[in-house]
């Protein structure tokens, strides 16, 4: 496959899969990795990520759980082409499909109450209006906000269905708050760190019509 200016190739060290980034766009972290590692899918569980990007996560996801399906939902076109080829370039098209929309139109593509897997890496920055770019959208809540993607969440998930999130630390009450809002109970958390012991990012498994009880896993340093 040719690449564009600006895209280089790159092997995620899993599996032979490769992952095309271009540095004129937002290209992945560490929270992704993080993320995928982490989130369980088993054989017959269908399962949605939200705001795919490159497609990095649910590729990771494919090679470390037994999938079935994922639909990956990307409002940004120059984000769209890139996913595309990082689905096409792995081999993927049986297992990945990405959804060229806005969520708020998932009714269109997905039944009310039907996943059993929600996950996301989420712009989580709230708005910043001085800057405008493609990093801007990668980044900042403009196309999609804690409160929507929660209630999107919990609209597509099943009665006991799993929501597998990656957010900053300092915003974990708004995190829980809506939650709970919306019939969530966060069954398992932990913490990322830097070098300097400064904790900045909380991952979570939420539990549609879950019970009460958090189990505290171990913070990861990163």
């Amino acid at each position: 496959m040719d690449l564009e200016k600006g895209e280089r190739l790159e092997d995620l060290g899993c599996k032979n899969l490769k992952i095309i980034q271009n540095k004129n766009l937002y290209t992945f972290t560490s929270d992704s990795v993080i993320l995928a590692n982490f989130l369980k899918i088993k054989s017959k569980e269908s399962a949605v990520e939200i705001g795919g990007g490159s497609g990095v996560i649910s590729i990771l996801a494919t090679a470390k759980n037994k999938v079935k399906k994922i639909k990956i939902f990307e409002i940004q076109e120059n984000l769209q082409k890139l996913c595309e080829k990082n689905i096409k370039i792995n081999n993927l098209n049986d297992v990945l499909e990405l959804i060229s929309d806005d969520v708020r139109n998932f009714k269109k593509y997905v039944e009310v109450g039907s996943q059993d897997v929600v996950f996301s890496n989420p712009p989580y920055f709230l708005v910043d209006k001085t800057e405008n770019s493609v990093r801007k959208f990668a980044r900042q809540e403009v196309f999609l906000n804690l409160k929507d993607l929660i209630k999107i969440s919990s609209q597509m998930l099943k009665y006991g269905g799993r929501l597998y999130l990656i957010y900053p630390a300092s915003r974990l009450c708004e995190l829980i708050y809506e939650c709970e809002k919306n019939d969530i109970k966060i069954k398992k958390l932990f913490f990322t760190e830097n070098k300097n012991k400064v904790v900045n990012l909380v991952v979570i498994e939420g539990r549609k019509n879950g019970s009460d009880g958090v189990q505290f896993l171990p913070t990861i340093e990163v």
